[in-house]
C-alpha cells in the first residue's frame, strides 16, 4: 500500500476534517486560557473532568478517553502549535487518500488507543512496582498520579500511517536543506518517543504517543479496508450466522431421532442442511424421470 516516491517541498492543503479538528482544538485552548484568568472554577472543573485521569476513568468517566485529546497546556502554546502542525502535515494526506469519514475513524481510534495504552501501562507499572522495586516500573506507575492531555496520540497514529503508506516519499525537514525519506523520519520520531518514555523526563505523555502509533499500525494491519463499521457488521453477521447454523444442527438431530423411531432413514450434513437418501435409479421403478 506504499505510495510511490515523491518529493514534498511545501505544506499540504487544509482538508475538511483537519480544518474542523484544528478549529476545535484552538477554540478549546482559548476558552481554557481565558477561563483560568476569569473563571478559575470552570478551569478547575475542566481539569478534573476532561483531562485523562486513570482513577476517574475507572470510576465511570469514560468520556475522558476522547476529551483529553482536545485539551492542551494553556501555559505552553507550543504544545498546541506543534500538535496542530503535525495534524495538518500528516492528517491532510491521510484524508486526501481515504476520505473524511475514514480519517475521523482512524484519528479517534488512535486517540482512544493512546488512552487505553496509558491506562494499561499505568496499571501494569503499579502492580509490578509492588512486586519488584525497579525505577522503570515507578515511571510507568506514575501515570496514575498524573493527567494526560493533548492530541499527540492521534497525531502519532497519523505519523505511523504516513510512514507506512508514503514511506518512499522524500520530505524536506525545516530548516535542513536535505530530503529524507518519510519512513526514516517516522522511525527517528518513534525512537525518540520510546527513549523519552523510559527516561522519566516526560514518560507519561510519551507512552500515549507510543500507544497512538501502535493502534495506528494495528488499524492499517488488521482492520478491513472499509473501516471499523464494516468490520463490526461482519462480526455481527458472523455471530448471527453461526447461531443459525447451530440451531439448524440441533433441529436436524431432533428430526433424525424422530425419523429413526418411524423406521425411516433421512440424512443431514454437518451444518444441519437436509440431504435426503440417495435413490438408486436401477431400483426405482416408479416411472418418474428426473
Amino acid at each position: 500500500m506504499a505510495r510511490g516516491p515523491a518529493t514534498t517541498f511545501g505544506f499540504p492543503p487544509f482538508t475538511r476534517a483537519v480544518k474542523a479538528l484544528i478549529i476545535a482544538n484552538v477554540a478549546v485552548y482559548l476558552v481554557m486560557m481565558l477561563s483560568r484568568l476569569t473563571v478559575p472554577v470552570l478551569a478547575a472543573w475542566a481539569d478534573y473532568y476532561l483531562y485523562l485521569r486513570p482513577v476517574a476513568v475507572l470510576h465511570g468517566q469514560l468520556w475522558q478517553v476522547v476529551t483529553y485529546s482536545f485539551m492542551h497546556d494553556p501555559e505552553h502554546v507550543t504544545h498546541l502549535l506543534f500538535n496542530m502542525l503535525g495534524l495538518w502535515m500528516f492528517g491532510s494526506q491521510f484524508e486526501m487518500d481515504f476520505g473524511t469519514r475514514k480519517f475521523y475513524e482512524f484519528y479517534f481510534w488512535c486517540v482512544v488507543g493512546a488512552a487505553v495504552t496509558t491506562l494499561a501501562v499505568g496499571a501494569f507499572g503499579i502492580i509490578a512496582y509492588h512486586q519488584i522495586h525497579f525505577q522503570l516500573f515507578a515511571i510507568m506507575g506514575a501515570i496514575w498520579r498524573n493527567a494526560t492531555i493533548g492530541a499527540s496520540g492521534g497525531i502519532y497514529g497519523l505519523l505511523i500511517a504516513f510512514g507506512i503508506l508514503n514511506g518512499d516519499r522524500q520530505v524536506y525537514v525545516f530548516p535542513f536543506p536535505i530530503a529524507i525519506k518519510a519512513r526514516y523520519i517516522v522511525a527517528i520520531w518513534l525512537f525518540i518517543a520510546f527513549v523519552s518514555a523510559f527516561s522519566g523526563t516526560n514518560g507519561v505523555a510519551e507512552f500515549a504517543h507510543l500507544g497512538g502509533a501502535l493502534f495506528g499500525w494495528m488499524y492499517l494491519r488488521f482492520i478491513p479496508r472499509y473501516g471499523l463499521q464494516v468490520a463490526a457488521s461482519e462480526g455481527v453477521f458472523g455471530i448471527r450466522n453461526r447461531y443459525y447454523k447451530w440451531k439448524r444442527r440441533q433441529a436436524a438431530k431432533k428430526f433424525e431421532v424422530y425419523m429413526r423411531k418411524s423406521n425411516r432413514k433421512e440424512y443431514f450434513d454437518e451444518h444441519g442442511n437436509y440431504r435426503g437418501p440417495s435413490v438408486d435409479k436401477k431400483d426405482d421403478d416408479s416411472g418418474w424421470v428426473n
